[in-house]
């Protein structure tokens, strides 16, 4: 480790370290198919099956850009009270839910 690295570790708080820690676990392959399948199919049934928008907005990146990551995932995980958009904390590890919020602001795969 250089220098540099091991002194910018020491300005991050616990939970930046556990968050940056749960980015590094990527689902497996067979799990990112069943992601997918889901934001497809269950996201898909809201927010249009390409993404573009219906009774949830658009999932496409230039709508999610400015958004910061940590609110996206917190919607996911979390749903919005008071509007159609439901948790999904009881299907989706947090890792898992940033890397959905990664693969929509890359554009969602086929």
């Amino acid at each position: 480790m250089r220098y540099p690295d091991f002194f910018a570790l020491l300005l991050f708080t616990p939970q930046a370290l556990v968050q940056a820690a749960s980015l590094a676990v990527l689902p497996t392959p067979e799990r990112q198919k069943e992601l997918v399948h889901l934001v497809r199919q269950d996201c898909g049934s809201c927010h249009g099956m390409t993404l573009q928008g219906g009774l949830g907005p658009a999932l496409t990146p230039q709508a999610l850009r400015e958004k910061p990551v940590e609110s996206l995932v917190a919607t996911v995980l979390g749903g919005r009270p008071g509007t159609p958009m439901p948790p999904w904390h009881r299907f989706l590890s947090e890792s898992e839910g940033e890397w959905v919020i990664d693969q929509l602001l890359k554009g969602f795969p086929e």
